[in-house]
């Protein structure tokens, strides 16, 4: 669960990131690396367990699933939170007003 809700996440940022000029200028690009540094971990710790346990790794049981959703949703809030502080703090250009100026 983990792996799939940031994979989710990193295709979802990189669409916004690709087809929007105003993502880029906010830095969504640091988001997306952040996902996709998720995914990656998570892809390779699926791969190692499987290697440990076989094809019984991906029957989970409903409250492991659970407790994955839970940390794939934590791990998404934190990149976002970190990302939403990173934004204000690098905001000395005033581009987020600039931005919401122009869709006015």
């Amino acid at each position: 669960m983990t792996l799939l809700i940031t994979v989710f996440a990193a295709v979802i940022s990189t669409i916004v990131w690709f087809t929007s000029e105003k993502a880029r200028k906010l830095g969504v690009g640091i988001l997306l690396y952040m996902f996709w540094g998720a995914s990656l971990m998570w892809l390779v710790d699926s791969a190692v367990e499987y290697i440990k346990e076989g094809a019984d790794s991906f029957v989970p049981q409903p409250g492991e699933m659970l407790n994955d959703a839970f940390l794939g949703l934590s791990v998404t809030a934190l990149a976002l939170t970190v990302w939403c502080v990173r934004m204000l703090i690098k905001n000395k250009d005033r581009i987020i007003n600039e931005i919401i100026k122009k869709d006015q």
